[in-house]
């Protein structure tokens, strides 16, 4: 009997070309779905991928991309306009008549959160719920360990780890874990469906426990400066992130200085899907520190020279105005404000460690 075929999304990505080389791994055949032919689509069609390019937001390419699809990792891209790639998706889905969707989502998602793109992720996983002939899994991960070291060259040449953390725990999962955890349950998915996964590292740390572990890596002191959201979307800024990516971080960096992402933390949902335990934090510094093109394609560890000239470059950098920058465009104005460790709800369910997906969203 053939085995499925898998179409990954957003395949050149962070978790989802993990995804692509981890079915190749286990024999199914995988369509890549990129933007662009480049360095990272070519290295996933000489591991054996069928490369399809596309543009997730239009509805013919979607439909072309699914042809001949049964099973599909779709990872929507990081952008305010998530709900329609989403909704998109969901369509051709049903008119493909997939058999299942491993869909990543966010797990700090609630109804009235101010961040669009957690929000989006609520909504989506409602209407996925009622979609009558696609099966779904929900793979619903918290902040990934690659936000730590979005400063790696201040960290390496200036043993600084400047981040707006304040003294937060998480058990922030790599890129790695949660790729393979959404391909390892498109395997058999039949005991995955309707259920929701979150992928963490395999215990919580603090930013000052980060900064041991950077010390220990690198064989040099590292400290860590709590910093105000102000500094970090000047840094952000200065090594050319998105404005949107930015604007949204302010959410989750709040999020993790209260301690939302310890709350039910950390799970075992890596080994109990995969077989393999969690990364630690410290194997997932020695592949940053030895790779930092990783983290950021523009980003190098360089010199302490050049670590000095980002920092003035950073000072010189405007801030944003997050809040003015997501009114100018439209963002939803949420009344009800709710983070999700204000959310009573998210709370208890989130402390149940919840897998079943629809007693997590309805508790």
């Amino acid at each position: 009997m053939s085995k499925a075929k898998i179409l990954v999304t957003s395949a050149a990505g962070r978790t989802s070309s993990v995804a692509v080389l981890a079915l190749l791994e286990k024999g199914y055949p995988v369509r890549a779905m990129v933007r662009q032919i480049d360095e990272r689509s070519e290295q996933l069609r000489k591991a054996g991928a069928e490369i399809f390019v596309g543009d997730q937001l239009n509805y013919h390419d979607l439909r072309k991309a699914m042809q001949g699809i049964q099973r599909a990792y779709h990872c929507p891209p990081f952008a305010p306009n998530l709900l329609e790639n989403l909704m998109l998706f969901a369509l051709a889905a049903e008119e493909s008549r997939l058999e299942v969707v491993a869909l990543m989502s966010a797990w700090n998602g609630t109804r009235s959160h101010p961040s669009i793109h957690s929000r989006s992720h609520w909504i989506a996983n409602h209407i996925y719920r009622l979609m009558p002939n696609i099966d779904v899994i929900h793979i619903n991960p918290g902040l990934f360990a690659f936000t730590y070291f979005l400063s790696l060259p201040v960290v390496a040449n200036l043993g600084m780890f400047v981040a707006p953390f304040g003294n937060g725990l998480n058990a922030p999962p790599s890129n790695e874990d949660i790729g393979r955890v959404a391909a390892y349950t498109l395997l058999s998915p039949k005991e995955h469906i309707g259920k929701s996964y979150r992928p963490t590292g395999p215990e919580l740390i603090s930013p000052d426990d980060a900064a041991d572990i950077f010390s220990k890596v690198l064989e040099r002191k590292v400290t860590y400066k709590n910093a105000s959201f102000d500094m970090f979307s000047k840094a952000a800024k200065a090594q050319g992130f998105p404005l949107f990516d930015i604007s949204q971080m302010r959410y989750f960096t709040e999020e993790l200085r209260n301690d939302a992402f310890a709350i039910g933390g950390p799970t075992e949902h890596v080994e109990m899907i995969t077989g393999t335990k969690a990364e630690s934090f410290l194997k997932i510094a020695e592949r940053y520190i030895a790779n930092p093109q990783l983290v950021h394609k523009d980003l190098t560890a360089g010199s302490k020279l050049n670590a000095m000239m980002f920092l003035i470059k950073m000072l010189f950098t405007p801030k944003l105005d997050a809040e003015e920058w997501e009114a100018d465009r439209n963002h939803p104005n949420v009344k009800d404000r709710q983070l999700s460790y204000e959310d009573n709800a998210w709370i208890e369910a989130a402390k149940k460690q919840h897998i079943n997906l629809l007693e997590r969203m309805f508790s």
